[in-house]
């Protein structure tokens, strides 16, 4: 396993860290940072899982474990993450998730 670095804040996390399952399988990189700026809230994370089979993922807060300088450490491992669901523009997503959904579709 790599050097994740020191930890640091949901506000600091740059695009692009990779993302490592508890077992310590590389499941992908952060394509997005999920929070709410009035109430200084992290809510999730999606993720692009494209290095296994996936495409892009939305990962609750309490699935994130620690977020370091270099990685990402989540709290499920690496077969939880493959079923991560997709973001969507579904109705029933919070409003965060298809604020996200919009970011990374070019839908704002």
């Amino acid at each position: 396993m790599s050097d994740p670095g020191a930890p640091i804040s949901y506000l600091t996390l740059k695009e692009g860290t990779g993302v490592v399952s508890a077992d310590g399988v590389e499941v992908g990189n952060v394509q997005h940072v999920l929070a709410d700026d009035e109430e200084d809230v992290f809510d999730g994370l999606v993720i692009d899982t494209r290095l296994g089979p996936g495409g892009l993922r939305f990962c609750d807060a309490p699935q994130v474990g620690e977020i370091c300088e270099h990685e990402v450490r989540l709290t499920i491992d690496a077969a939880a993450a493959e079923r991560l669901p997709e973001p969507s523009e579904n109705p029933a997503l919070t409003d965060k998730l298809r604020r996200a959904w919009d970011l990374i579709s070019g839908n704002y």
